[in-house]
């Protein structure tokens, strides 16, 4: 079984930088895709990005149309995943998730086994 604990959120400027991190634990981890989600107040949550082990050193990343070319999901052989956040908006204050997924679609909320706690990022207008 797989555990996440998320950290790096915080309170952060409009147009400002934060970077999340989601140490995993767990045997079994190069198994399972990465994602993260997030979800604001009175809002479902959504999707913002995953990353898929296809083997070897390569792997793939996808993102939420709103985030492509701000946000960077990454994951790194001492059981890490981060996501690397850029020219933050007020609307994306939210609390994220780090969640791991054996497989289905990988935008879909369902697809994912494994939830970590969230951590708060607040931007400030």
């Amino acid at each position: 079984q797989v555990q996440l604990v998320e950290s790096g959120g915080g309170l952060v400027q409009a147009g400002g930088s934060l970077r999340l991190s989601c140490a995993v634990s767990g045997r079994t981890f190069s198994s399972y895709a990465m994602g993260w989600f997030r979800q604001a107040p009175g809002k479902e949550r959504e999707f913002v990005a995953t990353t898929s082990w296809s083997g070897g050193s390569e792997y793939y990343a996808y993102y939420a149309d709103s985030v492509k070319g701000r946000f960077t999901i990454s994951r790194d052989a001492k059981n890490t995943v981060s996501l690397q956040m850029n020219r933050l908006q007020h609307e994306e204050k939210a609390v994220y998730y780090c969640a791991a997924s054996r497989g289905g679609t990988y935008w879909d909320i369902e697809s994912y086994d494994v939830w970590g706690q969230g951590t708060q990022v607040t931007v400030s207008s």
